[in-house]
């Protein structure tokens, strides 16, 4: 295949990967709305009736709900999969890592995003989160679409194999941070829930998910993995890379300013976790507002101050 086929196929690819993934997003919203007349303890009074009894319409809302969430992880992966074909031949026709401007690093970044969430669906069951990821990913792609610029060289500055470690780096944490930040807004709804809720108004897909201190201890493992990589990527590769780009380590450039902002945001969240036992609300915030750094970091900076990363538009 030609660079130009590359292209057209990785255009197709991306596209495509949106429309699934949005679809994705349906079918896990579905499932939560199947799921609003299904009690928490439904398995039990089902498990003490006549063997030959016909299904009630909780058994059915519950069935309707398991399927909806069944094809929802279905078509999360078959979006990571058609998504993962489309950044490699933006690759190929390139002739390059295919993250070196906005459309690239989102396109990327949403496939990272997917892969974590897909990962620690497998590992921890977390596919209560699905409709966050799902249409946070649909955003940025589309959002995407809108800065796409035809693949082509990159500037002097990004000729380094310090691109694919800064920003890999970058996305992989970034990816984690979504993920925390997902699971600390279902934290500080299911907590809610939880005290203001009577046993007997519990009904609804929220009282299928975990508990929310077990949520919190999930948004604290992923936090907790995303951290020491993101310092690696921001606060060690990034300078070095710096150095080598423009002859200084660090220089107040808008991206590195708020690129530490975020890691002393995240900082702050887990030595307040690690020491002054802080769990729970004020965590979830502090987690919350750090995501919030990190997205303007990338779609504020870029498209709205001028500075030394504004190549990467």
């Amino acid at each position: 295949m030609t660079a130009a086929q590359y292209e057209q196929f990785s255009n197709y690819a991306v596209a495509s990967a949106t429309g699934i993934l949005a679809l994705a997003f349906v079918a896990y919203v579905a499932q939560w709305g199947f799921a609003r007349r299904i009690a928490p303890d439904r398995a039990l009074v089902t498990a003490g009736a006549a063997e030959g009894a016909p299904p009630s319409a909780e058994d059915t809302a519950s069935e309707r709900s398991d399927v909806a969430g069944g094809i929802g992880f279905s078509l999360t992966g078959l979006a990571w999969l058609v998504l993962l074909a489309g950044v490699i031949a933006r690759g190929l026709s390139a002739q390059r890592v295919p993250w070196g401007n906005m459309y690239e690093f989102g396109c990327a970044a949403t496939l990272m995003a997917l892969t974590a969430y897909i990962v620690l669906v497998r590992m921890w069951a977390i596919d209560w989160v699905g409709p966050i990821i799902t249409g946070f990913g649909t955003v940025v792609l589309g959002l995407s679409a809108l800065v796409f610029v035809p693949p082509g060289p990159l500037v002097p500055a990004l000729h380094s194999y310090w691109l694919v470690i800064h920003v890999l780096g970058a996305m992989i944490s970034g990816s984690a941070f979504l993920v925390g930040a997902a699971a600390s807004v279902l934290y500080l709804v299911k907590a809610r829930a939880e005290r203001t809720t009577p046993e007997e108004e519990r009904v609804g897909f929220l009282w299928r998910i975990p508990p929310s201190a077990k949520i919190d201890q999930v948004a604290y493992r992923v936090h907790a993995f995303a951290f020491p990589i993101w310092t690696f990527a921001a606060l060690i590769a990034g300078p070095i890379w710096a150095q080598y780009a423009w002859g200084r380590y660090w220089g107040w450039d808008p991206k590195e300013v708020w690129a530490f902002i975020t890691w002393v945001v995240y900082a702050g969240y887990l030595h307040a976790r690690a020491t002054a036992g802080w769990k729970g609300k004020a965590a979830a915030i502090i987690a919350l507002i750090g995501f919030a750094t990190f997205v303007f970091n990338f779609v504020g900076i870029n498209l709205f101050v001028s500075g030394m990363h504004s190549y990467a538009k």
